[in-house]
C-alpha cells in the first residue's frame, strides 16, 4: 500500500507557486536577542512575507539543543518535539496541506520538502526500536521521503544487541540501498541556523506519520478537505491529551480502539491481498471473502469510535456516559471487610498512634484485615462494599478519577490540612460518587487548572465532614436523586458555583464556609414541572465574598397567566416571624404553612433595617413562598386542562428549603440571594 501522506489545509496551500517562501524556522536564540540581530530592512522583508510563522522576530518556540540519551556520545540534536499546537497547525494547514486529499498527501508532503530541505551535507541520528547510529545524508529522494545516507566518521552506534558492528551497519544500509525513512532521522545540532529549517521540516514529517496519519486514510472518501476531516481534530485531540484536558480512562480507551483498528485492518489488508492474487473460484477463496467483510465491518466499526472520540464535542459526551454509569463491586466474594492504609513514609510514634486509634481490636471491637498503599487512588480501586480507607498524613498528587461506586468510607487520620491529596490533569474528574452511602472526612482536595468539577454526586448519598476543598471550575454537583450531607467544610476558588443542586435531589450543608467562588449555592431548574424540587436544609454556614450571590435559584420565566394568578395568592399574607437573635428561622415548610411566610415584595426600608446575614436567610424564605405558590398554580392550572378538577393541594406540599437557620452572607458581590429566569 503506498506510505501515508500529511493533511491538507483548510487555505489556500497546497502547490505553491515557484516565487512563494517557505516558512521559516523557529529561531535558536531568545526573544530580545532575535530583534536585536534582525535589522530594520529585514524586518520590512518579513512584514512582506506570506505569513510570520516561525520568523526570527516574531514569539514562537526556539529551537534548541538536546544532548540523546544513552551511553555513546553522540552530537546533540535539535530540540524539535516540543513546538506548539498553532506553530504545527499553520505548518500542515499553510505549508504542507492545501486543499488536498488524503491520496494526495504524499506529493503534497514531497513537494515542501524539496522547498525547504537540504539535500546534503548534514549529519542526522537514525534511530530505530533495536539500535542508533550516526550517519551523514548525501542526497534526498523526496517522493519516497526518503534520505540516502552513509556511516559518518567515526562510526557511533549504541544498540541492544552487541551484533551491531560496522560490518553489520554496512551491510545493512545496503540491503536498504542506503535510503532511510526521513521520520527515522533526528538532525545534529549546529549554530549557524543553515540547517533549522531541515531541522523543522523533519519534525512535521515525523510527527505527522506517528501522530496524526492512519494506514486507512488513503482509503477513505476523497470528496472532503483531509486537513479539515482528519487532520485538525488529531492534532486538537493530540494536545488536548498532551496538556491533561482529556479523563485518562478514554485516552486509554482511545488508544485501545487505536491499536485493535490497526490490527484488525493488517488482517483486512492480507486478506484482501491474498483474494487479489488468487484465480481460482474455490470454496476457500469464498471463506476468504466471508472473513474479509467481517473483518471489514469490524474495522468500521472501531473507526466510528474514534472518529467520536476525534471530535472535540462528542468525546466529552462520551466520557461523560462512560463514568456516569459506575458499577459498584458490592461485597467481596470472601464476604470480609479490609481497611486500606495509605502512607508514602510513615513515623513508628504514627504507626503505633495509628494503630492505638484506628486498628487494635480494643478500638474497633473485632480483628481487622488490613492492606497499605502508597497510593490513595489505587487504595479507591481496590476497596468492595463496607471497606475503610484511612490516609495518613502527606501531600498525594494524583493523576485519574477517584470513582467511588460502593459504600466505602474514606478518612484522614489527622487533620485537613495535614492530608492533601492534588489532582493532576485537567480532563478528569476528582471524585465521582454513586455508591448508597459514601462517607469522606478529614481531607483537604486541590484541584488545579481544571475542566470539571471537583465533586460529582451521581447517585446515592455521600457525607462530606470536616474536609476542605480548593476548587477551580464547578465545585460540588448534586444531580438528580442524589443526596449530599455536607458537614463543618471549607469550600472555596470555584469559577462557577460553590455547590450545584440539581432538582430532585436532598442537600443538607449543616456550618460550612463557602467562599470566593463565582457564585455560592446554585439551585437549578427547581420550578421544571417535569422534576421534583429539591430537599435543602442550610444551618449556619457562612456564605460571603463570593462574585456574584450567596445564592441563585434558576427558574424559568413564568407564563403571564400563572404570574397573575399567583400574585393574587400572595395578597395579604404577612412576612416570616423573625428570631430574638435576628435570624430568619423557617423550619418544616409546608404548603399549608405559606401564608405566614409569602409575599411578592419586601418593604424596602425594613429591609434596610435588616443585617446582611440575617437578610439573606429572609430573601431565601421569601423566595421559596413565591416559588412554592407559582409551582402550585401551575401544577393546578395542568390538572385542569387535562380534565382534572380535583386536584389536591398536598400534591405540591413538596418543601426546598426543610430549615434555613442562623446562615451568615457576607459581602457577595451582588447580594445575599438572586433569581436567574430562562
Amino acid at each position: 500500500m503506498a506510505e501515508p501522506a500529511l493533511p491538507e489545509c483548510a487555505e489556500a496551500a497546497g502547490p505553491r507557486a515557484e516565487g512563494q517562501a517557505p516558512p521559516p524556522a523557529a529561531g535558536s536564540a531568545g526573544p530580545q536577542e532575535r530583534a536585536e540581530e534582525v535589522k530594520p530592512d529585514q524586518l520590512q522583508e518579513d512584514d512582506d512575507s506570506c505569513s510570520d510563522y516561525g520568523s526570527r522576530d516574531k514569539p514562537g518556540t526556539t529551537l534548541g539543543r538536546t544532548v540523546p540519551d544513552g551511553n555513546v556520545l553522540f552530537p546533540d540534536i535539535f530540540h524539535t518535539d516540543h513546538l506548539l499546537f498553532y506553530e504545527r497547525f499553520k505548518a500542515y494547514q499553510d505549508y504542507i496541506l492545501a486543499d488536498c486529499k488524503a491520496s494526495e498527501v504524499k506529493e503534497f508532503t514531497a513537494e515542501y520538502l524539496e522547498k525547504v530541505l537540504e539535500p546534503s551535507g548534514w549529519q542526522a541520528v537514525w534511530r530505530t526500536n533495536v539500535f542508533e547510529v550516526l550517519v551523514e545524508v548525501v542526497d534526498v529522494e523526496y517522493s519516497a521521503l526518503k534520505a540516502v545516507v552513509q556511516l559518518s566518521e567515526p562510526f557511533l552506534c549504541e544498540s541492544r544487541v552487541s551484533t551491531f558492528t560496522l560490518e553489520c551497519m554496512q551491510e545493512l544500509l545496503e540491503l536498504k540501498e542506503r535510503q532511510v525513512p526521513l521520520q527515522e532521522l533526528w538532525v545534529v545540532y549546529d549554530e549557524s541556523g543553515e540547517f533549522d529549517q531541515t531541522a523543522l521540516a523533519v519534525e512535521h514529517v515525523r510527527f505527522f506519520y506517528q501522530c496524526i496519519w492512519r494506514t486507512w486514510d488513503e482509503e477513505e472518501e476523497d470528496d472532503f478537505d483531509y486537513f479539515v476531516r482528519c487532520v485538525e481534530p488529531r492534532l486538537r485531540l493530540h494536545y488536548d491529551i498532551l496538556e491533561h484536558r482529556v479523563p485518562s480512562g478514554l485516552v486509554a480507551d482511545y488508544q485501545n480502539l487505536l491499536s485493535q483498528c490497526e490490527e484488525l485492518y493488517r488482517k483486512f489488508l492480507n486478506v484482501r491481498n491474498s483474494i487479489s492474487s488468487s484465480d481460482s473460484d474455490s470454496e476457500v477463496e469464498n471463506t476468504s471473502i466471508v472473513e474479509g467483510l467481517k473483518l471489514y465491518e469490524k474495522v468500521e466499526h472501531l473507526k466510528q469510535k474514534l472518529k467520536l472520540i476525534e471530535n472535540p464535542l462528542l468525546r466529552y459526551v462520551f466520557g461523560y456516559q462512560k463514568y456516569s454509569g459506575l458499577q459498584a463491586k458490592g461485597l467481596r466474594p470472601t464476604g470480609t471487610k479490609i481497611t486500606h492504609v495509605v502512607s508514602s513514609t510513615m513515623m513508628a510514634s504514627l504507626l503505633q498512634s495509628l494503630i492505638r486509634d484506628k486498628l487494635c481490636p480494643e478500638s474497633c471491637g473485632e480483628e481487622l484485615e488490613i492492606q497499605f498503599h502508597n497510593d490513595p487512588l489505587a487504595a479507591v480501586n481496590a476497596c468492595y462494599e463496607g471497606d475503610t480507607i484511612i490516609i495518613c498524613p502527606g501531600h498525594y498528587v494524583v493523576d485519574g478519577v477517584f470513582c467511588i461506586a460502593d459504600s466505602v468510607e474514606l478518612e484522614g487520620y489527622g487533620l485537613p490540612d495535614d492530608i492533601v491529596i492534588e489532582k493532576r490533569g485537567k480532563g478528569d474528574n476528582f471524585v465521582d460518587c454513586t455508591g448508597a452511602n459514601i462517607k469522606i472526612s478529614n481531607l483537604k482536595l486541590v484541584q488545579h487548572d481544571a475542566m470539571e468539577g471537583i465533586l460529582n454526586v451521581h447517585h446515592g448519598k455521600t457525607t462530606l465532614e470536616n474536609c476542605v476543598l480548593q476548587c477551580e471550575t464547578t465545585g460540588i454537583t448534586v444531580r438528580t436523586s442524589a443526596e449530599l450531607v455536607m458537614k463543618n467544610s471549607d469550600l472555596y476558588g470555584a469559577k462557577g458555583a460553590g455547590v450545584e443542586i440539581y432538582p430532585g435531589s436532598t442537600c443538607t450543608l449543616l456550618d460550612n464556609g463557602i467562599h470566593h467562588c463565582k457564585e455560592g449555592i446554585l439551585i437549578k431548574n427547581f420550578l421544571d414541572g417535569h422534576d421534583d424540587i429539591p430537599k435543602i436544609t442550610m444551618v449556619k454556614n457562612m456564605i460571603h465574598n463570593n462574585e456574584g450571590y450567596g445564592v441563585v435559584l434558576v427558574r424559568p420565566t413564568m407564563p403571564s397567566n400563572v404570574k397573575d394568578a399567583s400574585a393574587e395568592i400572595t395578597k395579604g399574607n404577612t412576612q416570616p416571624t423573625w428570631s430574638g437573635c435576628g435570624t430568619a428561622c423557617i423550619e418544616g415548610f409546608r404548603q399549608e404553612e405559606l401564608p405566614e411566610c409569602v409575599t411578592d415584595e419586601l418593604d424596602l426600608y425594613e429591609r434596610a433595617e435588616i443585617s446582611e446575614q440575617t437578610e439573606g436567610n429572609y430573601e431565601i424564605a421569601n423566595g421559596l413562598g413565591a416559588t412554592s405558590a407559582k409551582r402550585s398554580q401551575m401544577h393546578k392550572k395542568r390538572l385542569s386542562e387535562l380534565g382534572i378538577t380535583d386536584a389536591d393541594d398536598n400534591l405540591m406540599s413538596q418543601e426546598m428549603f426543610v430549615s434555613v437557620v442562623g446562615n451568615q452572607f457576607k459581602w457577595n458581590g451582588k447580594g445575599s440571594v438572586g433569581t436567574f429566569l430562562f
